[in-house]
């Protein structure tokens, strides 16, 4: 279970990556914004970790963003 768990951290850090790209910022600002650490920021992006409820809402404020779009990616429990 430890191993799909890692999988879908480094998923969606990779996601994550994609959405700081799209809006053109980087994590500095997102964790300015969100009132965050940026070292918080850049764990989740390098998938060492799950993001907790709070960080969550950090991030997607930094990105003004709906909190559910950090979920809107693919991940196949099946083939993980």
């Amino acid at each position: 279970m430890k191993d799909i768990r890692k999988k879908y951290y480094i998923k969606f850090g990779e996601h994550l990556q994609q959405l700081l790209n799209k809006k053109e910022t980087d994590v500095m600002t997102v964790a300015s914004i969100g009132k965050i650490e940026p070292k918080q920021v850049y764990r989740v992006l390098n998938g060492e970790h799950g993001a907790s409820l709070g960080t969550i809402i950090s991030i997607a404020k930094g990105l003004d963003i709906e909190p559910k779009e950090l979920f809107d990616f693919k991940f196949d429990l099946e083939k993980e």
